[in-house]
């Protein structure tokens, strides 16, 4: 993990990659959890007999699941020693190249994209990859935009 010590050092590394995070397992008990959590219990991510025989072999983990995980790996990835807050502004866009099979582990791959200052912080807007170990394609590509205040 990278410790930036503040904030506005960040400036200076428009384009430049910020961070890689440690791997992480999604593991079936997770992808049980968010199925629960969000009422999404479709075969291909909660019965692992079915799945067996389906288009990927096993379980995968929701699009979504792997989309959630950008916070906790990210925050992996990098840390900002003088921001007391952050906030999650949205997303521009996001794609999931590659499935997320039960008992994979990602790591994410932090680009800064663009910092904008604030009166009371920044605005970044990150490139975030999900990497699968041993996978071809990432799992997740998104342009996130976070503030951070100090």
């Amino acid at each position: 993990m990278r410790t930036i010590a503040r904030l506005a050092e960040l400036a200076a590394c428009e384009g430049q990659e910020i961070g890689t995070g440690d791997w992480v397992r999604v593991d079936q008990a997770r992808i049980d959890r968010f199925a629960q959590a969000t009422g999404d219990a479709q075969w291909i991510h909660v019965d692992p007999v079915r799945a067996a025989a389906g288009p990927f072999g096993t379980t995968v983990a929701h699009g979504f699941l792997t989309l959630s995980l950008l916070t906790e790996l990210s925050a992996a990835a990098f840390t900002i020693a003088d921001v007391r807050m952050g906030l999650n502004y949205g997303l521009n866009r996001v794609r999931f190249p590659a499935p997320v099979p039960v008992g994979s582990r990602l790591r994410a791959r932090c680009t800064l994209q663009k910092f904008e200052a604030l009166a009371d912080g920044a605005q970044l807007t990150l490139g975030v990859t999900l990497e699968r170990e041993g996978g071809a394609k990432p799992a997740c590509v998104a342009e996130w935009v976070v503030r951070h205040y100090t």
